[in-house]
């Protein structure tokens, strides 16, 4: 156990850079490897919102969040909250991020999302992702409502995994309630850039 927590403790920890709240969610056309189409975000939005997390197959913080990401997609997903990866790591020099291995990982774990692969990392960038995990949540007009952090817990720091900052996030734009905007950062491993 505790060579685990000195693992993540020097890892490289990269906070997200915060787009600005009310920003226009950027278009995309990339291919899911749950599905093998290629989806847009008009094909890929929710009714009442849609949630995109940045991610990838490797990087120990989303392999720490990975069962809340889970739980959010199967409680909110039939109120009309979409759930989307996207993953834009290089996978030629990480090919444990390659498209195969995307299909194998969301089998292994069960996503029943779209994840995507953002092959060219143009998405990534016109997201200004900087990190694995990072969250953004759009409306129903594709206005960006939140953007940071599921929740305070990280792999070794021994608080438990609630979701609590995302999924209030989420139930205000269900219900109709103001949403923080004094948001926190999610930290993670950088976007492997080619």
């Amino acid at each position: 156990m505790n060579i685990i927590f000195r693992k993540f403790v020097f890892m490289a920890q990269t906070p997200s850079t915060m787009l600005d709240l009310g920003t226009k969610a950027p278009d995309f056309r990339l291919r899911d490897m749950n599905s093998n189409h290629t989806l847009s975000y008009a094909d890929s939005k929710g009714k009442k919102g849609t949630l995109l997390i940045f991610m990838c197959n490797h990087c120990p913080f989303v392999h720490h969040v990975l069962p809340e990401i889970i739980m959010i997609n199967n409680d909110y997903r039939l109120q009309g909250i979409s759930v989307v990866g996207i993953n834009s790591n290089d996978a030629e020099k990480y090919p444990e991020d390659s498209p195969e291995k995307m299909v194998e990982f969301a089998f292994e774990n069960k996503i029943e999302f779209p994840y995507l692969f953002d092959q060219t990392q143009e998405v990534a960038k016109a997201y200004q992702a900087a990190c694995t995990p990072d969250f953004y949540l759009f409306d129903s007009r594709d206005r960006l409502v939140y953007r940071g952090q599921l929740d305070a817990s990280r792999p070794g720091n021994g608080i438990p995994l609630s979701g609590n900052d995302l999924r209030n996030a989420i139930d205000g734009l269900l219900y109709n309630r103001k949403i923080n905007p004094d948001q926190k950062p999610s930290i993670g491993c950088n976007i492997k850039w080619k």
